[in-house]
């Protein structure tokens, strides 16, 4: 499955994607918010994107964000997890070139769109920590909500456990 919008193409993941991911991964933003532990090499590449490839669980959908003129080139990620009873939470990021360039939003509308429609959700839940102000901006132009503030409610690469504003977005919205 491809998804496309503006300036963004949503493809399936590929083994070629695991030097791009290990670099993303390198990258001190997306290793702060997104953490992946700490073995970082490429054979864990390779593996993270065979799961994210793989959906024949129902829990989640997962796509590479990429340039639409050379699908080559990984702009960043975004997924649906948690998967059921109408419900999912997304998440996404985005390698240093692509950021401010609305890739992001971009991908979460996109991606929220094809599930509301095609999967049939109702809720989609983002949840964010509270110092990521770039990511509360995304949720803000891709139509999410402000809910509320959860307490310590994650731990984060840096091994804190933050605060996080969780957004939602409804089908009916």
């Amino acid at each position: 499955m491809e998804l496309s919008a503006p300036g963004l193409l949503l493809r399936p993941w590929r083994d070629a994607d695991a030097p791009a991911v290990l670099d993303a991964w390198r990258d001190p933003a997306i290793a702060q918010w997104n953490p992946q532990g700490d073995q970082l090499d490429l054979d864990a590449a390779l593996r993270w994107l065979r799961w994210r490839a793989d959906w024949s669980g129902g829990g989640h959908v997962s796509l590479a964000a990429a340039d639409p003129v050379d699908p080559e080139i990984l702009l960043g990620s975004v997924s649906l997890h948690r998967i059921h009873a109408g419900d999912a939470s997304i998440g996404y990021w985005t390698v240093a070139a692509a950021r401010g360039r609305g890739v992001a939003t971009a991908a979460v509308v996109r991606l929220s769109g094809w599930a509301f429609a095609d999967l049939g959700l109702e809720r989609i839940e983002l949840c964010h920590a509270v110092a990521n102000v770039a990511s509360c901006r995304v949720a803000e132009r891709a139509g999410f909500l402000a809910e509320g503030t959860l307490r310590q409610s994650h731990r984060y690469g840096d091994g804190r456990r933050y605060d996080e504003h969780l957004h939602a977005r409804l089908s009916t919205d």
